[in-house]
């Protein structure tokens, strides 16, 4: 069943219901605004569904909520996956380059969907908890999908076998989905993307304050992250979040810049621009739309620069999660395994913050200024270090929370550096990321070797250095 078609305006919902009422596996891929979706289906239900834009950020954040729940899923095993699992950016781009011409080879299983599969045959997960997993992953993969107006479809025959560890009803997680669009067309137009960024803008002339129904703690994490990955950070649904953050938003105290790339390139929530640009703003009293269904966590039984040079900032500590429900949307089946200018931005509260310090190994002094520049509105403690050969006695001395290691250095490599730092026991849970311009496959193995714990590839983008940050440090 290798078709091909092209969308006209609610073409998508359309699509995704006929599929529901077929026997066929098989995988529908599209492409929209340089994004591609794949959604996978069996027997009218749906398998997995992807897309393009941060799969393993996507899954990084779902796996850090379901944490809360499942002890097995620390940090460690969380890097590990991204480590084993997530490709190069090299190759996800002449993936997406080949995606509507070589039209009669098969979807390859994503990786990300590898990665789970991993989990549960590792027993980190049990296929339940899978299962919970891989419904979150797909209702934020089609919130986007269903708001595409213009682009073009595939429908593929599934030549091998996905390993099926659940089966969602189309009908009951479309359903969720358009609630939850719902929801954030309702803090439309000020708030369009759940990728936007909030920034907590306070003219330098005044002194901070606390705001009414904001947690302090959140404020002082509003330096770059997003409304999604700032809910994540505090555990708290992300529709709830924005709401908090609303009223502050319409009065002009919260400002939201866009999202980053490439998350720029996903659907607008509330996509009418011009509307948006002569809107004028509610009353900060103004009613919101019902909150959303609540959840169960019910599953179905089926289912030249100096050697060192140090500029300090601060950045504060999270608050302690809130414990997060998941709704039942799958039938479950398992097999046999079973088993983030003018006006200085001001954190609201300035009391009990932890200072995070990140160390940065180079010999490249633009590189070194590059990582002090980006981090230098983060409200960090940021300490460059320009020689290798000096880099170890420094990293004893200011003992670090986030290290980043060059791998091409002259006297020592990042390898040999990383080893070194990891074989102390100071620092033998310490984030250690490998900044590179290569990261194939040979470079991730020797990363696990010798107990890196990431890596940052050149060129980078603040955007990139913010999520390490977050991976490691939020």
């Amino acid at each position: 069943m290798n078709n091909f078609g092209t969308f006209t305006k609610l073409r998508p919902l359309s699509l995704l219901r006929h599929l529901s009422n077929c026997s066929e596996s098989t995988c529908l891929q599209v492409l929209s605004n340089s994004v591609s979706w794949s959604i996978y289906l069996e027997q009218g239900r749906i398998t997995y569904a992807t897309h393009s834009v941060e799969p393993f950020d996507r899954l990084e954040r779902h796996l850090r909520r379901l944490s809360h729940h499942v002890p097995n899923i620390i940090p460690e095993v969380r890097v590990q996956l991204r480590l084993m699992f997530e490709p190069d950016a090299k190759s996800q781009s002449v993936e997406h380059k080949n995606h509507t011409r070589e039209q009669s080879i098969p979807p390859p299983l994503p990786p990300e969907y590898q990665a789970i599969c991993w989990l549960v045959s590792e027993r980190y997960l049990h296929s339940t908890q899978a299962a919970v997993l891989i419904q979150e992953l797909v209702k934020e993969v089609l919130e986007p999908y269903l708001l595409i107006k213009h682009g073009t479809f595939t429908l593929k025959d599934s030549h091998y076998r996905v390993p099926t560890i659940c089966k969602l009803d189309v009908e009951k997680i479309v359903e969720r989905c358009q609630q939850k669009l719902q929801n954030w067309q309702s803090l439309g137009p000020q708030i369009s993307s759940p990728y936007q960024r909030p920034y907590l803008l306070i003219k330098t002339t005044n002194s901070p304050k606390n705001l009414s129904g904001i947690d302090p703690q959140l404020t002082e994490w509003m330096k770059g992250f997003s409304l999604r990955h700032l809910s994540v950070i505090m555990n708290q649904d992300e529709v709830q979040l924005a709401r908090i953050l609303y009223p502050h938003i319409l009065n002009g105290t919260i400002l939201l810049h866009e999202p980053d790339p490439p998350f720029d390139k996903l659907p607008k929530t509330f996509p009418d621009l011009e509307q948006a640009s002569t809107y004028v703003a509610q009353s900060a009293n103004t009613k919101l739309v019902d909150s959303a269904v609540a959840s169960s966590t019910t599953i179905s039984k089926d289912n030249p620069i100096s050697t060192e040079n140090r500029v300090t900032h601060q950045r504060p500590t999270p608050i302690s999660p809130q414990k997060e429900e998941v709704q039942e949307l799958a039938t479950s089946k398992f097999n046999n395994n079973g088993n983030s200018g003018h006006d200085t931005e001001i954190p609201a509260h300035s009391s009990h913050r932890k200072i995070y310090t990140v160390v940065s190994v180079d010999d490249s002094p633009t590189i070194l200024k590059e990582i002090s520049r980006f981090l230098e509105d983060e409200n960090f403690s940021v300490v460059t270090i320009n020689d290798p050969l000096k880099a170890v006695m420094s990293i004893i001395r200011h003992k670090p929370d986030l290290i980043l290691l060059d791998l091409n250095m002259e006297g020592i490599d990042g390898y040999e550096l990383c080893r070194i730092v990891r074989n102390n026991s100071m620092f033998k849970k310490t984030p250690i990321i490998m900044v590179t311009g290569n990261k194939g496959f040979i470079d991730r193995v020797k990363a696990r070797f010798v107990g890196a714990s990431g890596y940052l590839t050149k060129p980078f983008s603040r955007a990139d250095l913010l999520k390490m940050v977050f991976m490691h440090l939020a």
